[in-house]
């Protein structure tokens, strides 16, 4: 009752806010609004409109406000009366209304957010002003997926403290291994001109809970760190701060002899310690709310301090002293292998990160890629997941599909993330998944990070395609909670993007959860990796071989031959599953147990082996390469199914981009089957074309300008 009479006090006072949509005219269906189109939902789903009582003036909170009346306008329409149901934003101390509940925040943390309904009032409240914009979207997405929003008590908070995009953007606007288009900054413009889209950016990643991004490529430039370029990241990230998203940038190692005038960058020389305080003073001065630097070092040929005789401790403790005064972090690649030729390089992160667990700093994280090679279709999860529980391990996902068709191939990479998620590395016993390694709670860390590799750029639809955006949203959602189901969220996805119609949403998703497993398929069947054109990645290249390295050959990891194929990685050959723990370690080295889906990443078995379908490898590779294409095949035809659901701008763009795939897949197909059967020598299974042309055409193909290099 003193709710209610507070609430018409307010009213009374203020003046009813109408859940209006905001000025701008609904844009085309172009994939520009992303997973945020606000249309008019179904009459059935459409809910009674709302009253939005007024709250603090604070930059996030107007925001918050803003969003609701844009999407609530949008979804719903129509004017509330003196009798509808009301929305109150704020936290206990910007609110007295909210205040007076007395509501139980503690469990929601810094970020998170309590959505509740106490009568006729849905109050959305945090214990900070972000928290309230999160619990805003999240209140949005319920309205927006057709789900009931009359009785709520939501407490959510982000398992995962550090939820960063990384650009792998250049100065010069290319985005190294990006797809749709050119960098989203436009360096020469800031800091004096601020486009408006960088506010659809923000508000875009606050939408699914980013709250940081690293603006430039971990092949960095030290130009980045130069007064004139902080203050274009100064101004990114005033556009960004009343979304939570803070700035951080990609330092190159050797900044201080490039920009600083040093002879060395020695991590343990006192002149070049002294480079990077003052370097981290000036940042902070500029940027008071800096969130630190992210290191590529001594990894395919950045410097780094073994350029010195130093560790990578060294080198991250000594960036770490410069920003840890500030708040700051470091995140610390392990992506780096040696300059010798390794046997194995798959083993090469954990060999020169496993030996220094608990030397590093409070505020470092060592930033793992999913797996030990290099963000394939399929890999096996990084050994490091488990094995360093005194340091701060942070995961690294490839948003961007750099080996999985670039923006034309329909991939929904959700179970790919989850798959890695959900592997258990026992560490300490069955359960200790390497979700629990990212979230902290395995070992009692919290620093925690979880990073994607951006497939943002200036195209219209943000990234290349209208599916791709799938991928940007399921990142986002799983870094909230890396225990989430990626099903659930393409559901959500499917719904806010194209349609709230079971029946499109049923099949759309389906067809989205099957689309990674095709890719490994018509790519990488039954373990294999690393098998694609040079440099530019794209297309098959299973024989590209020779060059600077043995490891960015494909031959060095397929090691097809008259004897069979696959890397042995048993304690018969590398001895790389030594990285794991015993348990699964013993299950990727016996035949018995290892998933056949990793069997080649850990075996070299002859092209007669019997797999479990009683198949031999060999016809067992074929099956799955033609299995790959077909469902393929099945996408194009759902899709067509589905016109009646989807504008026809969206997708006519989307069949297209299946066609592509379509003829992509049996490309895959015919050159890797072709290399392969020169080993093999044995026919095909019954059934199975032939590829159309000789290995000789597949190998003359070249792609000298293809996009991201």
């Amino acid at each position: 009752m003193r709710l209610a009479s507070f609430m018409r006090g307010l009213w009374l006072a203020a003046g009813l806010v109408s859940a209006t949509l905001g000025g701008s005219a609904a844009r085309a269906e172009d994939g520009y609004d992303l997973w945020l189109r606000y249309r008019p939902l179904p009459a059935a789903q459409r809910p009674e409109p709302r009253t939005i009582a007024p709250g603090a003036d604070t930059p996030t909170l107007k925001i918050a406000r803003a969003e609701l009346q844009r999407g609530l306008g949008g979804l719903v329409g129509g004017a509330p009366s003196p009798d509808s149901p009301s929305i109150l934003l704020g936290t206990p101390a910007g609110s007295p209304a909210v205040a007076a509940l007395n509501l139980p925040l503690k469990g929601a943390g810094d970020e998170g957010y309590l959505i509740r309904t106490v009568g006729k009032t849905t109050v959305i409240a945090g214990n900070s002003d972000i928290g309230v914009l999160y619990g805003v979207f999240h209140y949005l997405r319920l309205v927006q997926t057709g789900q009931g929003v009359d009785t709520l008590d939501i407490l959510s908070a982000p398992k995962v403290k550090h939820r960063l995009l990384n650009h792998w953007d250049n100065l010069n606007g290319s985005v190294e291994r990006g797809y749709a288009g050119a960098s989203l900054w436009d360096w020469w413009k800031l800091p004096d001109y601020k486009d408006p889209r960088y506010v659809d950016y923000a508000r875009a990643n606050a939408s699914i809970g980013i709250n940081g991004a690293v603006l430039n490529n971990v092949n960095a430039k030290a130009d980045s760190l130069t007064a004139p370029y902080i203050a274009k990241a100064a101004a990114l990230a005033e556009v960004f701060r009343p979304y939570g998203i803070k700035v951080y940038l990609s330092a190159r190692f050797s900044a201080p002899i490039e920009i600083g005038g040093l002879k060395t960058a020695d991590p343990l020389d006192p002149a070049v310690r002294a480079f990077w305080k003052a370097k981290a003073d000036e940042i902070y001065k500029a940027i008071p709310d800096f969130g630190g630097f992210l290191v590529k070092a001594n990894s395919e040929g950045q410097p780094g301090p073994q350029d010195y005789g130093r560790t990578h401790v060294d080198g991250a403790n000594m960036l770490a002293d410069a920003v840890g005064p500030h708040g700051g972090i470091v995140m610390w690649r392990a992506f780096v292998y040696s300059h010798e030729q390794p046997d194995d390089r798959a083993k090469q992160g954990y060999g020169e990160f496993k030996p220094f667990d608990g030397q590093f700093r409070d505020n470092v994280i060592v930033q793992v890629k999913n797996g030990a090679i290099d963000f394939q279709p399929r890999e096996p999860f990084h050994p490091l997941f488990g094995a360093m529980p005194k340091t701060n391990l942070g995961m690294e996902f490839q948003i961007t599909k750099e080996y999985l068709g670039f923006a034309t191939h329909l991939v929904y990479l959700g179970p790919l993330y989850e798959e890695t998620l959900k592997s258990d590395t026992y560490a300490k016993g069955q359960g200790s998944t390497v979700a629990k390694v990212v979230d902290g709670t395995l070992d009692g860390r919290s620093q925690t990070l979880m990073a994607g590799v951006a497939n943002i750029g200036r195209d219209r639809n943000w990234s290349g395609s209208q599916f791709d955006q799938a991928n940007w949203y399921v990142f986002g959602r799983l870094a909230w909670d890396p225990e989430a189901s990626t099903k659930d969220i393409a559901a959500d996805w499917a719904r806010m993007t194209f349609s709230t119609d079971p029946r499109f949403v049923q099949p759309a998703v389906a067809m989205m959860m099957g689309s990674r497993e095709a890719a490994v398929d018509y790519m990488t069947p039954l373990g294999l990796h690393h098998q694609m054109g040079r440099s530019h990645h794209y297309g098959p290249g299973p024989w590209v071989s020779g060059g600077e390295r043995a490891d960015w050959t494909s031959v060095y990891y397929a090691k097809a031959g008259k004897d069979g194929i696959g890397f042995d990685r048993t304690a018969a050959g590398s001895n790389a599953v030594a990285q794991y723990a015993p348990v699964v370690a013993q299950r990727f080295s016996d035949l018995k147990t290892v998933d056949e889906k990793d069997l080649l990443w850990f075996h070299h078995l002859p092209w007669t082996y019997r797999l479990r379908s009683g198949q031999t490898l060999w016809d067992g590779l074929v099956t799955h390469y033609s299995r790959g294409v077909s469902y393929v095949d099945g996408m194009g035809r759902t899709w067509a199914d589905l016109a009646p659901y989807v504008d026809p701008e969206r997708h006519a763009q989307v069949a297209d981009f299946l066609a592509i795939q379509r003829n992509e897949a049996q490309w895959w197909r015919d050159a890797s089957i072709a290399y392969f059967q020169t080993f093999s020598g044995l026919p095909l299974p019954a059934g199975e074309a032939a590829p159309p042309h000789s290995l000789d055409y597949y190998e003359s193909l070249s792609f000298p300008y293809a996009p991201g290099i």
